[in-house]
C-alpha cells in the first residue's frame, strides 16, 4: 500500500487516521513569506483536531525559504517515514534573478550591500552563460542557509557576522561562505524564460496579501537592474540562491534572487498542489 496523496477534488478526510495506514501526503503550494514551519504548524493543528490524536506526526520533505513559493510536501502519520526519500527527488524551479547587485543572503531578505557594473548583462549574454552550469559540479551553500557547520546552523553564524559588520561599520564578507563545505550537485536543465533589461516594476515581484510581516523584504525596483526568469531542473541539495550568485560571477557582475517558485519535486507538480486553504478544507476547517 502507498500513502494517500491528497488532491483538490477530494472530499473531507475520514475522521479516523487509522483509515490511512500508510499516512497522507499533502502537496502544498507554500505561500509567499511563510516559512515551511508555518505551513506545518497550520496543517498539524488542523489534523490533530480532525483526527483527535495529540501525538500525530506531521513533517515536510524539503525546506523552502520564506521568500520562495511552490511545492512543499507535507507528510502526515506513517508517511513521515518517507520524508527523507521524498527529499532526495530531483527538483525544478523558476528563479527570478536580478543582476548588478548582491545582498548578504543572496535574496531580498537583506538589503543590497554592493553594486556592480551591469550594462554588459544582456539577454544574449545570459543565454550564452547558462550552458556552462549544466552537469555535475561543486557548489558552496550560502551562509544564510540551514546547512550545518560544526553542528551550528549556517544562518546563525551568518547573522552573528552580519550584525557584527553592521556594528563596526564594515562590509559583510561574502568570502566567509567558504566556511561551508562544498557539495556535489547536478543541474540537468536551464532555460531562459524572460529577460527584462530595466528590471521589474515595483509591486510586481510577489503578492502581499496574507503575507507575514515577520519576514523582511527589500524593494530594489528603483534601481532598474536587469532581470531574468530562469527555469532550473536540478538535483536535491542545490541552492538556487547560490546559483544566482554564481551566475552573476560568471557574467562579471553581482546577482541575487528576487523571486523563486519550486514547480516540481519528484513527480509532484505545482499545478497539482493545494493551497493552504484547500488543504484545511480536507480537515473540515476553513482557517
Amino acid at each position: 500500500m502507498a500513502p494517500l496523496v491528497a488532491h483538490r477534488n477530494m472530499e473531507c478526510l475520514s475522521a479516523s487516521v487509522d483509515d490511512y495506514p500508510e499516512g497522507i501526503i499533502l502537496p502544498i503550494d507554500k505561500p509567499y513569506r511563510w516559512t515551511s514551519a508555518d505551513v506545518i504548524r497550520k496543517i498539524k493543528f488542523a489534523a490533530i483536531r480532525h483526527f483527535h490524536k495529540k501525538n500525530l506526526k506531521v513533517g515536510h520533505a524539503g525546506t523552502l525559504d520564506p521568500l520562495a513559493t511552490g511545492v512543499l510536501l507535507v507528510c502526515i502519520g506513517k508517511a513521515t517515514k518517507l520524508a527523507e526519500e521524498l527529499q532526495r527527488h530531483d527538483k525544478e524551479y523558476v528563479a527570478g534573478i536580478s543582476f548588478g547587485a548582491t545582498t548578504p543572503s543572496y535574496d531580498l531578505e537583506k538589503e543590497i550591500d554592493r553594486l556592480y557594473p551591469h550594462d554588459h548583462v544582456t539577454e544574449a549574454a545570459v543565454r550564452t552563460v547558462l550552458p556552462v552550469f549544466l552537469g555535475e559540479q561543486e557548489q558552496v551553500a550560502p551562509l544564510f542557509s540551514a546547512k550545518s557547520v560544526d553542528g551550528v546552523r549556517a544562518y546563525e553564524l551568518a547573522r552573528r557576522q552580519y550584525k557584527e559588520a553592521l556594528r563596526e561599520g564594515t562590509e559583510f564578507d561574502h568570502a566567509d561562505a567558504d566556511l561551508l563545505s562544498r557539495q556535489r550537485i547536478r543541474i540537468d536543465a536551464m532555460e531562459l524564460l524572460d529577460f527584462r533589461p530595466d528590471g521589474i516594476p515595483a509591486g510586481e515581484l510577489q503578492p502581499e496579501e496574507g503575507a507575514s510581516r515577520r519576514i523582511h523584504v527589500t524593494d530594489n525596483s528603483a534601481l532598474h537592474l536587469p532581470h531574468a526568469d530562469i527555469r532550473v531542473a536540478c538535483s536535491k541539495g542545490t541552492y538556487i540562491r547560490a546559483l544566482a550568485r554564481d551566475l552573476g560571477e560568471a557574467l562579471g557582475t553581482g546577482a541575487h534572487l528576487d523571486a523563486l517558485q519550486r514547480t516540481r519535486t519528484g513527480g509532484f507538480r505545482i499545478e497539482d498542489a493545494l493551497t493552504v486553504e484547500e488543504a484545511l478544507r480536507l480537515f473540515a476547517l476553513s482557517d
